[in-house]
């Protein structure tokens, strides 16, 4: 964190002190909005929540040892007071950034994949200096300004995700840290509802590369035929990964072994070298390629990249993150979001590491897909059917069971029952679970089946003979 006085932080943030005893006092830790949070030195946002109001845990925040809180009122406590707290978060942001100004920026955004993908290139990019990246997935207007504030004199990259739901987000998050580095990993159908169209998420996550300086890096993703289009809307350097001949970096001879690891030959510049990836799932190829293009296009060379690639573990929860219990039951936890994308990616990681045994699907509703949704959940349900499934539990309302009526009908054999939620899906699963099975739990993150997953994943949760 750089070291900030609260009048310092006042005077960047347009705002006026109340409460506060020494204006000279440091800001010497990040700034957040969740008081369990705090750090000693840091700064407490008050941010209105979808139940309660951050103002009612100031007093909390400062007894747990920040210097201040960035409040839109006097909260009789030291404060920043403020037009609007978002706003003064950005503007803090867009100070502590400018203190560092040897740090470069990577800006990456995608309809899948970001965390994942932002997590490998900060297991890469150290091999060139100093990196820091956004924590777990807070990629929007609130988490990325956040991250922001981690900043140090010694970081010399910082990695952010760039979330949107609608156009002019990555455009606003550009305007907060502007990025020389910007990479679009793909266009699917991720919040499809919410923008209208595919075509409409194209031109929302291009705002990204449009952002980028003359003398910038783009990365665009060249087997998605949206993204590599994006090329013409930047003046900056391009340069492309996939499985495409014509792709700057690129993955020969792609193996995945029966845990669901792939391993591949990395080649960037007429260099070649071997990456044996610890992640589970075929998908995580491209999210690879991705951060290697990242270390590469900075200058890091292909034998280093591909060593520290091999070398990267998961990160973040809730994203095939497999757990094998003592009864031979190995729980695939890829519960933190969904979408038709990454449905399809995790039956074909589901197929890859059965090698036999008996497969359980524990799926939730995908929310946030508009029109379409009835009918992606139904060619999600064929999926199922056709992908060698056992058991499918399916969680929610309509249109779980939309999916679950066409996996039956394509599967005729396919075992299928529904369950109201988290907890009703557990009792299930636990209920249907034998040794040796194989089981998958994926929904969109409203519907919370990460607690199913975990709890699914605790020995205590193991079974009997059957």
């Amino acid at each position: 964190m750089i070291p900030l006085s609260l009048e310092a932080v006042a005077a960047a943030v347009g705002g006026r002190l109340y409460d506060v005893p020494d204006p000279s006092v440091l800001m010497t830790a990040p700034a957040v909005v969740d008081s369990r949070a705090v750090e000693p030195g840091g700064l407490f946002a008050a941010l209105p929540g979808e139940h309660t109001d951050g103002h009612a845990f100031a007093a909390n925040a400062v007894k747990a040892g920040a210097v201040a809180v960035l409040a839109a009122r006097p909260v009789g406590v030291p404060a920043v007071v403020v037009d609007d707290v978002l706003d003064a978060l950005a503007a803090l942001a867009r100070t502590v950034l400018a203190a560092v100004p040897e740090a470069t920026v990577i800006g990456l955004t995608g309809s899948a994949g970001k965390t994942s993908t932002k997590d490998l290139i900060a297991q890469v990019l150290p091999e060139l200096g100093p990196t820091i990246a956004t924590v777990k997935s807070f990629n929007g207007e609130i988490g990325m300004p956040l991250a922001v504030t981690h900043l140090d004199k010694g970081v010399r990259y910082i990695v952010l995700e760039m979330g949107a739901r609608g156009i002019g987000h990555i455009t606003h998050l550009t305007r907060i840290a502007p990025p020389s580095v910007g990479l679009v990993l793909n266009v699917g159908t991720a919040h499809v509802g919410e923008f209208g169209g595919r075509e409409q998420i194209a031109q929302a996550k291009g705002e990204l590369v449009e952002a980028l300086p003359a003398d910038g890096l783009a990365i665009l993703n060249a087997d998605d035929p949206l993204v590599a289009a994006m090329a013409s809307r930047t003046s900056s350097r391009v340069l492309t990964f996939g499985a495409d001949n014509d792709a700057d970096v690129r993955a020969l001879a792609v193996t995945v072994d029966t845990s669901g690891r792939a391993s591949f030959t990395l080649t960037a510049s007429g260099t070649k070298a071997r990456v044996e990836l610890s992640l589970h799932g075929v998908h995580h190829v491209s999210n690879a390629l991705a951060a290697a293009a990242v270390a590469i296009g900075l200058g890091a060379d292909v034998e280093t990249t591909a060593a520290a690639l091999s070398r990267a573990v998961l990160v973040a929860s809730g994203r095939m993150e497999v757990t094998d219990r003592p009864d031979g039951v190995r729980i695939i936890n890829d519960a933190f979001n969904a979408n038709p994308d990454s449905m399809k990616a995790a039956f074909s990681a589901l197929q890859t590491m059965a090698d036999g045994r008996r497969t359980i699907a524990v799926l939730g509703e995908m929310k946030e897909l508009g029109a379409d949704g009835g009918e992606e959940h139904r060619q999600v349900g064929r999926l199922v059917g056709s992908a060698g499934i056992h058991v499918l539990i399916a969680v929610g309302g309509d249109d779980a069971q939309t999916m679950a009526d066409a996996a039956q009908q394509d599967n005729p054999q396919l075992k299928v029952v529904g369950a109201r939620d988290r907890d009703h899906a557990l009792a299930l699963a636990s209920d249907l679970i034998q040794p040796g099975d194989i089981v998958l739990v994926k929904g969109s993150h409203s519907v919370e089946l990460e607690h199913t997953a975990e709890r699914l994943a605790q020995p205590d949760t193991m079974v009997g003979d059957r």
